[in-house]
């Protein structure tokens, strides 16, 4: 994790995920970042999680990491060199009064803790990356899955756009989206995020 260099969170890329929180679907990628402090590494442990500021959901999402420089017309496949399965935990009371003032989100998604990734795994590629979903399991359920044939904008528009606005470079990863299921966590709930029928790592959340 110490390597991870910039956050990028892509929001509301999957249609379904857009609608059921009342929101607009885009049409260009809508991007924020999180400060590294975010980051936490789900491999079993207590993750602690403001218990103070509302509700907290959980948003599973693919995360892809950069591993060279950007050039114009790389193709992801060259580009990335690792992928993990995270969530971007969200402050969701905060973050509809937020909204209701058109003020930025960082209070709602940079808050510590906030990014939880498993460890990262070989990327096979785009295409390979389409045979396999990802999902989320709260106390032993599963409460989100997603597969990145169902984002709005793909791996190549987030990677480019990404470039194109921020720079982007070797330690950089970009959180791509979540789909639908969205909820909040209690204190006690135990994570488990898989990559297709393999879990990549687990986590039990401590409000405090």
């Amino acid at each position: 994790m110490n390597s991870i260099r910039n956050i990028y969170c892509v929001g509301r890329n999957y249609a379904l995920h857009a609608k059921e929180l009342q929101n607009e679907v885009p049409t260009a990628p809508f991007l924020f970042s999180k400060p590294t402090h975010a980051l936490v590494e789900a491999k079993g442990q207590e993750v602690i999680l403001p218990g103070d500021r509302g509700s907290i959901h959980f948003e599973v999402e693919l995360v892809i990491r950069i591993g060279r420089p950007y050039e114009k017309g790389i193709k992801v496949d060259d580009i990335v060199d690792g992928m993990a399965v995270g969530i971007d935990f969200t402050l969701r009371d905060v973050q509809n009064e937020l909204k209701k003032k058109s003020y930025p989100w960082l209070l709602a998604k940079g808050f510590p803790n906030s990014a939880v990734l498993t460890k990262f795994i070989a990327f096979p590629g785009v295409e390979g990356c389409k045979t396999t979903n990802f999902a989320l399991l709260k106390n032993g359920e599963q409460v989100q899955v997603g597969n990145i044939q169902n984002m709005i904008f793909d791996l190549q528009t987030l990677v480019d756009y990404s470039a194109l606005h921020f720079g982007l470079g070797e330690g950089d990863i970009v959180f791509t989206g979540t789909p639908e299921g969205v909820g909040p966590v209690s204190d006690g709930d135990r994570l488990a995020l898989l990559w297709g029928e393999r879990t990549l790592g687990d986590c039990t959340i401590k409000l405090s």
